[in-house]
């Protein structure tokens, strides 16, 4: 710089800045200000290298003292938007490009700042109105056609994000972001196949791509192929190491492998690297709640809500996260519930569509529909198929909607007896209730509840009648939801106040258990061969919180050498088996007495029944599926109902049953039950022979007697309905 006039050092400057070699540049403009302080080009060429090099906070302040200086070009308020959109401050981002527009009114650059300000405040709807005006002003603007993609994909518009990303492309052919871009709205339509091959092209083109990878990690994570996502993921974090959402695909891709550990911590690092993320708070409250800390996790569901207060399935899982905890109320759910409806379902209710003349033939066949992710080996579709395959068709015609990926035999066995199928992943909510409308179904049934991302699809109300069924565990909150269907043990009479929905209470239980094929015989009493009792749980471990251990406990103590075998996937998890072992040593079990199993097949699963002498419920959630899986290999269940639906589960079936001697009626009749049961070899055996037998016999596998009764109630509610549309007396309502 000595020997250097400062014309000749920004002339080498502006060389070096224009050959990418911000940081020579910008270190020749902060020479130059040291003798020149307000020289405008060497402000101007310090902000802009530092911010190419991509330090936004060393570039802020050049550009504000050059705008000190020339108040009046747009260009610097433009420039110093984009700077404070990369910090994350798009308020005042959003200010200085209105600035800008002052000054120049119309000029694209600066509405496509202004368009990502708006972005970044999660006003998307504007933002997409101010993309509009970039790409009318210059229809060949491709990051304006991408950036309108990406709103679009925020607002779940998925077919129309990808044609204004195909555009992009079309307009800039081998454009790295707007071909990603592309592969997720493919991969959100459930173009799985396509969503692949558009991002294995961006590889080709750029293999060390990161949000391509990143992309393709979502991909595989739609299909759970949990390693392949993690691939992926470790893939686009070797490019970029503290890449925010890699970070949480990697924490989703180890948690679907029940690697809890690392998946948390995973989470955490996504966190650190974006602190303002509610998906990344809500994902961290699902990986503590499945360790079975629930507390901690239901609280991060709750920032998460906070932090993103519009997101409907954010919500969702708070909600549902609501059951576990051991102190919950049903006024408590009722509350949590109300308000999801109120934020999220309610400003869809005045476009219900307007009351049609339903065909007022009492007789004749209803159109069933049937909504799901679920409808394969799941707790939903085993409890669903005998309904299905048992319904009389010349009552019913049964439609179902699958929403489900990946398909398997019971999905088979569930499309087989279906008048029509119907594959719907990846269709948005608004086209799917209008499709529904135009089966012209008269009965749809929500088999998911807050568990899916579908319930906004029943709150535009597509059909006359709307059931909640299975797949939830009592009250959807929903105003547009007509019925949930239960039973006299999972809603006892005087408890409707805590449902939003009227109770269509079945005669016997409100499911039918399709018994599992792939179940071994049961075997002999184990007690008997190896000496020592063994009590079992097969129940997810979020279900096992400190009452239920410490309760466990007093009935290890109280029952010498007896031993407890828990089983589930996550439990092969080393984090996971430490936690259980340090609850059950803060109570003086040592960790001899507790086995703790991982994930097995189906199959393999019921065969650990035949290790089992005595089942142990959880609670306030109890088993459902578990308890009938307990009960077909001959294992008793000792559970202890509370006033929730999801704590009486095992209530229900155990009735439906007839052993409802191993029903308790508060924890310390739990601890009696389990160890006086464990005392009486002789009757542990006898009902080990017959439990099978008994439950196949019962009510809760009887699917012809269950369809039959489940035909009449809903043809009674459609009668009901018919009646009060016809000016007879209205169908009785719940008390709000």
């Amino acid at each position: 710089m000595a020997s250097m006039s400062t014309r000749q050092a920004l002339q080498l400057a502006r060389a070096h800045f224009d050959a990418g070699r911000w940081a020579e540049a910008e270190s020749i403009c902060r020479a130059v200000l040291e003798h020149a302080a307000d020289e405008p080009e060497a402000l101007r060429l310090s902000g802009l290298a530092a911010y190419y090099r991509g330090d936004f906070a060393a570039a802020e302040s050049p550009l504000r003292r050059l705008i000190a200086i020339e108040p009046e070009q747009f260009a610097h308020h433009n420039n110093l938007s984009a700077i404070l959109w990369q910090q994350r401050r798009s308020a005042e981002a959003e200010g200085e490009a209105r600035r800008a527009l002052a000054i120049q009114p119309g000029d694209p650059g600066v509405l496509n700042n202004l368009g990502n300000a708006l972005q970044g405040q999660q006003q998307f709807e504007a933002a997409a109105a101010v993309y509009r005006q970039v790409i009318a002003a210059e229809p060949g603007n491709a990051e304006a056609h991408n950036n309108l993609g990406t709103v679009l994909q925020t607002l779940h518009r998925w077919p129309e994000a990808l044609a204004a990303h195909q555009r992009a492309i079309a307009l800039r052919p081998g454009y790295l972001d707007a071909m990603t871009n592309a592969g997720a709205a493919l991969n959100m339509l459930g173009r799985i196949e396509e969503a692949e091959a558009a991002l294995r092209e961006v590889l080709r083109i750029a293999p060390a791509y990161a949000p391509a990878y990143q992309n393709l990690s979502s991909v595989w994570l739609r299909v759970r192929r949990w390693t392949d996502a993690e691939a992926a993921c470790r893939q686009a974090l070797a490019v970029r190491p503290r890449y925010a959402r890699a970070l949480l695909n990697l924490a989703t891709a180890l948690g679907g492998q029940y690697r809890y550990a690392e998946a948390e911590e995973a989470a955490r690092q996504s966190l650190a690297a974006d602190p303002d993320s509610a998906p990344a708070h809500s994902k961290l409250g699902q990986l503590l709640l499945a360790q079975g800390w629930v507390e901690e996790g239901v609280g991060l569901y709750h920032e998460a809500v906070a932090m993103d207060p519009d997101d409907p399935v954010i919500h969702s899982t708070a909600v549902m996260g609501e059951h576990y905890l051991p102190d919950v109320t049903p006024a408590r759910l009722a509350e949590v519930h109300a308000l999801w409806q109120q934020r999220h379902a309610a400003p869809l209710q005045s476009a219900w569509p307007g009351p049609e003349a339903d065909d007022a033939d009492p007789g004749r066949p209803l159109r069933l529909g049937f909504l799901s992710e679920d409808l394969g080996c799941h707790p939903v579709g085993i409890f669903l198929v005998g309904a299905v395959e048992n319904l009389d068709r010349r009552e019913c015609r049964v439609v179902c909607y699958n929403d489900r990926v990946r398909n398997d035999a019971m999905t088979a066995r569930i499309r087989a007896a279906s008048n029509l199928w119907r594959e719907v992943h990846g269709v948005l909510d608004e086209e799917l209730a209008g499709r529904i409308r135009d089966d012209r179904i008269d009965i749809l049934f929500d088999l998911c509840g807050h568990t899916s991302q579908r319930l906004l699809v029943f709150a535009r109300k597509p059909a006359p009648l709307q059931m909640t069924w299975i797949g939830y565990v009592g009250t959807t909150g929903l105003a547009a939801m007509d019925y949930l269907i239960a039973d006299r043990y999972q809603v006892p009479a005087g408890t409707e106040q805590h449902y939003r929905e009227q109770i269509l209470r079945l005669p016997d239980g409100y499911v039918c258990f399709d018994p599992p094929r792939e179940a071994p015989p049961v075997g002999p009493l184990p007690a008997e061969n190896r000496g020592q009792l063994t009590f079992g749980c097969f129940n997810n471990p979020v279900k096992i919180n400190r009452a239920v251990v410490a309760l466990w406990a007093e009935v290890l103590r109280r029952v010498d050498g007896a031993r407890l075998l828990l089983k589930f996937g996550g439990l092969g998890d080393p984090s996971a088996r430490r936690r259980m072992a340090e609850l059950f040593a803060a109570h003086g079990i040592a960790a001899e007495r507790v086995e703790l199993s991982g994930m097995s097949p189906r199959a393999e699963l019921l065969a650990q029944y035949n290790r089992v002498d005595i089942a142990l419920d959880t609670f306030p959630y109890s088993g459902g599926l578990t308890t009938c899986e307990a009960l077909w290999m001959g294992v008793p269940v000792i559970t202890c109902p509370g006033e929730t639906f999801a704590s009486r589960h095992a209530l229900s079936h155990l009735s439906n049953v007839g052993l409802t001697e191993t029903i308790a009626g508060d924890h310390a009749e739990y601890v009696r039950l389990a160890v006086g049961l464990a005392g009486d070899r002789s009757r542990l055996a006898a009902l080990r022979g017959g439990l099978r037998g008994q439950m196949a016999a019962s009510p809760l596998c009887d699917a012809p007697r269950f369809a039959r009764n489940l035909m009449a109630h809903l043809r009674d509610a459609w009668q009901r309905r018919l009646s009060a549309a016809a000016g007879g007396p209205r169908p009785e309502t719940v008390p709000r």
